[in-house]
């Protein structure tokens, strides 16, 4: 079967950089031999209902089953490297926990209890926790990242935007489809996921993946793996058909994650320990047992009733939770300078009811949302050299509800108005620990049960918060193949305790902090160009930025100090570009470019050493937001006796990023990322043959880190890199 040509990648170039003026294009029109490769038609759910990418006032970027198959990706982590002002990473010391950011909003924090800036979704089941949050590509029908606040139809938490990781639809065909890939570092992985029809009403599928890798690296004084993989996941879903126009659909996922934690490198030399340097990135010492544990799962039910030609509901119920063990060591060092074993636990269920309306002429969607959950832990900061264990644990328990509703009214054929609004109400209510002991105590893994020596805090709170966010959008259709809009969206991230809040050093940690705000105004333009053969999605955005929750952790003699402010105030702005280039009905070019300007207006910070209130915003600058942005890739497919090879080929570009709101040893410099990838469909469509490359000149770079800089008697300057090159083939069969 001769495969598609692969245009539904919706990232795209620069493509006025590759093709230049008008002028070029048009001759560039008259030049291709091919007129027939078309980019076909893709259909997104930005605005909870199926409508054209084209058509969407909003920034979107889809990536369908066939192009991650194609690319290799193996976790949504690799899609940074494919979108303008988007950062998706591996949090620091671990393999599964998220950092992400959208247009300079994310969350650098991921202790329980505090809140993400970028909303993640499983289908319509928002996942509220970063654990566990870096997704295997298992089971996906196709990821949708959108970017700038969702607050109106997404809620609080979407303030920087929202990734919808999409799962495969049920059809009730026999399916049955096996992959095994090997690579690199003995990466040994299998994949199986089928579904059929027990009745003509009711259908079942599922997925299951064993994902498998040995440390790029090694803890060189235990010989533990480090930067190792060793997890498994799963789904089972189910589909009745009660009625020609009610459905009821049933979905569990679960992941099990048992890879080491991963160790950090060194940049400053150590005061204590007489071991040489390390030369690799990837290997590193500890102090602790490696020992890590990652576990989350999922339940939903949805049910869509289409109650006539122009109504419909729909119900998502959904439960989940997680539960974390690990043990990072801050300095990496064979002396136990500073170690930090920690346990997380956290569940949560959801309730949505919608109600939805189309005409010709105006569609609505409205509903109600509530969310019930709870975040505890608890983790100890053990001092060894000072003979010291501080632990920190808590719960806090968070109930919201919500009232949204968006609208669109077709004023005639060319332009339209969007308003929606959503109010919210939140309230939390936390308690707090802080203790520090005598001698080192490993959590409750010991017997150890002498009394603390002093209570640094011991408090309860409680608060409450109401937002209404707004979004108004106005839409031109100036012909079929060229949409102009301009929105105005408010999106909001909740408030909260800090988990870490020492009593003792600052008398106000204990007070809730509010709600951080963000007003953004986006003008944009979506095309078709070429004969259908270009498209070339553009748009420039300005956000204010309010009331930011600035998180601050500084080493003290004691220990570590920690603060929650809504201490800042910010302007952010940038341009994004977007594009796909059918240059021949076999050859696509893609690529996207990316530019912010994020600055800080004001930062009121405490200082715990002063006692004092200073405004730090000169010295200050946006984490995990590099200032440029930049890919480029193609896909060539060729015509063979026994089926199609299809050879792709991309790299990425990010500019040099800071990795703490405060310059560091571990900013990163600006660097570039390529992959390539050739895969084989035999003429059945059974069988498939990828051979892929990753970070093809094994780039070395850096993600993230730990920065205390020289306490406790030691340098405490740690790194975190990014994968080195790796090869993979995978075979898979599919009927």
């Amino acid at each position: 079967m001769k495969q598609p040509n692969f245009q539904k990648s919706l990232i795209a170039a620069a493509v006025a950089t590759l093709l230049g003026s008008p002028a070029a294009l048009a001759q560039q029109n008259e030049n291709t031999e091919a007129q027939d490769g078309k980019l076909e038609r893709i259909e997104v759910t930005a605005r909870r209902t199926n409508e054209s990418l084209q058509e969407v006032p909003v920034s979107v970027s889809a990536f369908g089953e066939q192009e991650l198959e194609q690319s290799g990706i193996e976790d949504i982590t690799e899609l940074q490297f494919k979108m303008p002002n988007t950062t998706f990473q591996v949090s620091r010391g671990t393999n599964s926990t998220l950092t992400a950011y959208i247009r300079g909003i994310g969350q650098q924090d991921p202790l329980w209890g505090f809140e993400p800036g970028v909303g993640i979704y499983i289908d319509d089941v928002y996942v509220a926790r970063p654990q566990g949050a870096v997704l295997e590509v298992l089971d996906v029908q196709r990821v949708e990242v959108l970017r700038g606040p969702q607050g109106t139809l997404y809620g609080k938490n979407t303030i920087g935007g929202a990734m919808k990781y999409v799962t495969r639809e049920l059809t009730g065909y026999n399916e049955f489809e096996i992959k095994g890939t090997v690579g690199s570092y003995n990466q040994r992985d299998l994949k199986v996921s089928g579904q059929t029809a027990l009745a003509d009403n009711f259908y079942v599928g599922g997925a299951f993946a064993t994902l498998n890798r040995d440390g790029f690296g090694e803890f060189v004084n235990t010989g533990d793996e480090n930067y190792n993989k060793e997890l498994m996941t799963g789904r089972l879903n189910a589909k009745w058909l009660v009625s020609r126009d009610v459905s009821v659909k049933f979905a569990a996922d679960w992941t099990e994650d048992d890879s080491n934690a991963r160790g950090g490198h060194r940049l400053l030399p150590s005061l204590l320990s007489t071991e040489p340097a390390l030369d690799d990135v990837f290997d590193s010492y500890t102090a602790m047992p490696t020992d890590n544990t990652v576990e989350t799962e999922g339940y939903s039910a949805t049910v869509d009733w289409n109650i006539n030609d122009a109504w419909a509901f729909k119900s998502v119920t959904a439960y989940r939770e997680g539960y974390t063990d690990t043990n990072i060591d801050f300095d990496s060092t064979v002396n136990p300078v500073l170690l930090v074993p920690a346990i997380y636990e956290d569940e949560q269920t959801t309730q949505e009811f919608q109600l939805s309306y189309g005409s010709d002429r105006f569609d609505f969607i409205g509903g109600l949302y509530f969310y019930e959950g709870e975040a505890c832990g608890v983790f100890g900061t053990v001092l060894g050299l000072l003979d010291l264990t501080i632990d920190n644990g808590g719960c806090v328990d968070t109930s919201s509800a919500a009232l949204f509703g968006q609208g669109t009214y077709q004023l005639d054929e060319q332009w339209a108005v969007t308003l929606g609004g959503r109010y919210t109400r939140d309230e939390k209510d936390a308690d707090v620990y802080r203790y520090t002991y005598a001698g080192v105590k490993f959590l409750d893994r010991g017997d150890y049960s002498a009394d603390p020596i002093v209570v640094n805090s011991d408090f309860n709170t409680k608060e409450d918060w109401s937002k209404f966010s707004p979004h108004a959008s106005i839409r031109y259709q100036m012909d079929p193949s060229l949409m102009f809009y301009a929105s105005y969206s408010n999106g909001f991230k909740s408030g909260g305790v800090d988990m870490r809040a020492d009593v003792s050093l600052n008398p106000d940690a204990q007070n809730p902090y509010d709600p951080e705000v963000v007003d953004t105004f986006e003008i944009g333009v979506k095309s078709e160009l070429l004969d259908g053969r270009l498209r070339l999605n553009a748009s420039t955005f300005y956000s204010d930025y309010q009331d930011m929750q600035v998180t601050v952790q500084r080493a003290i003699p004691s220990g570590v100090a920690s603060q929650v402010l809504n201490a800042a105030d910010s302007t952010v702005k940038g341009v994004e570009v977007e594009g796909t280039f059918a240059a021949t009905s076999s050859l696509n070019f893609t690529g996207s470019i990316g530019y912010i300007n994020a600055e800080f207006d004001e930062v009121a910070f405490f200082n715990p050493d002063t006692q004092q209130v200073e405004d730090v915003s000169g010295l200050w600058s946006f984490a995990n937001t590099p200032e440029l942005t930049a890919n480029l890739g193609f896909n060539k497919e060729f015509s063979l006796a026994s089926g199609s090879l299809v050879w792709s080929a991309a790299v990425a570009y990010r500019d040099e990023t800071q990795i703490f709101e405060v310059p560091s040893p571990l900013d990163e410099e600006s660097y570039s990322i390529a992959n390539t990838s050739v895969v084989w469909y035999s003429n059945s469509s059974n069988w498939t043959v990828g051979l892929h490359a990753k970070n093809v000149f094994d780039e070395e770079y850096r993600l993230s880190g730990y920065n205390f800089g020289s306490t406790f008697g030691e340098n405490i300057v740690t790194g975190y890199y990014g994968d080195p090159r790796t090869v993979s083939l995978s075979v898979g069969y599919r009927f």
